[in-house]
């Protein structure tokens, strides 16, 4: 039997153990390994806990289950974040009160982010079914003039060059508290950023050849030819062809006509930026296949002029494309506003393509 003075052996250094340097470095061999996303998620699940107690626990909320259907479409918490414009430790946050709320664990944690469990896979029908009749409680109730949201809207270059700045001023009349965010970029990138869930609302060349994707087809934008206003007669196969960037659909496609028609020797100047290709042209360092509708200012000008090699490239086919699921109201809403634009805007420039067919050199 112990007694009140009596103690146990110490080993030497036990009792300054946490005091010294040295045996704490022999007791610490591994570094502190930096906390993912998931580590922080669960540390923030386990913080909201006892708050929660303390209060009784809580009901599910609408903005829990629209967290949970973003964390679940897009596989982790950073990216459903970015999405929904919160902090990362906000949708922890939520994430943990639904789970908290309904007793049950909801994702899985893992290396390849996060997925849905069981339970997780079961609550997922029901929250797509309150989400989507949400969406038509919006589309039906909301007067356009109050519809408050943010649209992310993708556009390629041909069109931001040509009626984006038309669409933008539409949108604002229509829908005056809709935040509209605007990225250019060539089709191909459009496409996978809106398969991706970046972007909302994707006018590119199209249509888009996915099952979860609605595309709305819009006015063709018409290619010529154009040189330099003092340039003689042209032989495509001597000098450079300014055209689209190389990745593009209408460089490809204009590549294999031109070697078809003139062989292996054809030159192509790709550009990313139509407005440096057309001032290419003017500089006469070589002769463009550009949009009509984007000619007539440098045209007007003198600078540059049509002419007609005998053939002409194929039309740009575009499209308003968004995605089917989860739907949204206001992307489908803007891309019909978007088909208005661009055919008003196609009405504007027909007299140019009239005048280009007609063999005409000049559009002024």
């Amino acid at each position: 039997m112990w007694g009140a003075g009596a103690g146990l052996r110490k080993a030497p250094g036990y009792c300054g153990a946490r005091r010294d340097p040295a045996i704490l470095s022999r007791a610490r061999p591994l570094r502190a390994r930096r906390r993912t996303e998931d580590d922080q998620h669960d540390a923030d699940r386990r913080a909201a806990r006892p708050l929660r107690r303390r209060h009784g626990g809580a009901g599910v909320t609408l903005d829990q289950l629209t967290t949970f259907l973003w964390v679940a479409r897009l596989g982790g918490v950073r990216r459903a974040a970015e999405r929904l414009h919160l902090s990362q430790p906000a949708v922890s946050g939520r994430i943990a009160a639904l789970e908290d709320a309904l007793g049950a664990q909801l994702f899985e944690r893992g290396a390849g982010g996060m997925a849905l469990t069981k339970r997780g896979a079961l609550l997922i029908r029901h929250a797509e079914r309150i989400a989507a009749s949400v969406e038509r409680i919006r589309e039906e109730l909301a007067a356009p003039e109050a519809l408050d949201a943010l649209l992310r809207v993708g556009v390629a270059e041909t069109v931001a060059q040509a009626w984006l700045p038309a669409f933008i001023a539409r949108l604002a009349r229509t829908h005056p508290r809709l935040t509209v965010e605007v990225s250019v970029d060539i089709s191909l990138s459009l496409r996978e950023a809106l398969l991706a869930r970046t972007i909302d609302l994707a006018i590119l060349m199209g249509p888009v050849s996915e099952y979860s994707v609605e595309n709305l087809a819009l006015p063709a934008f018409e290619l010529g030819w154009f040189r330099a206003a003092g340039r003689g007669a042209v032989d495509l196969a001597q000098v450079p062809v300014i055209t689209y960037a190389r990745s593009t659909r209408p460089h490809r496609e204009l590549r294999e006509e031109l070697m078809r028609r003139h062989g292996p020797a054809v030159r192509l100047f790709p550009t990313s930026s139509l407005s440096a290709g057309f001032e290419m042209v003017a500089a006469d360092l070589g002769v463009g296949a550009l949009p009509l509708a984007l000619a007539r200012p440098l045209c007007a000008a003198g600078r540059i002029a049509a002419f007609d090699p005998g053939w002409r490239p194929a039309a740009l086919r575009f499209s308003a494309s968004w995605l089917a699921e989860p739907r949204s109201f206001v992307a489908e809403r803007a891309a019909r506003l978007a088909l208005e634009t661009a055919e008003a805007h196609a009405a504007d420039s027909d007299h140019d393509f009239r005048l280009l067919l007609s063999g005409k050199d000049d559009l002024t």
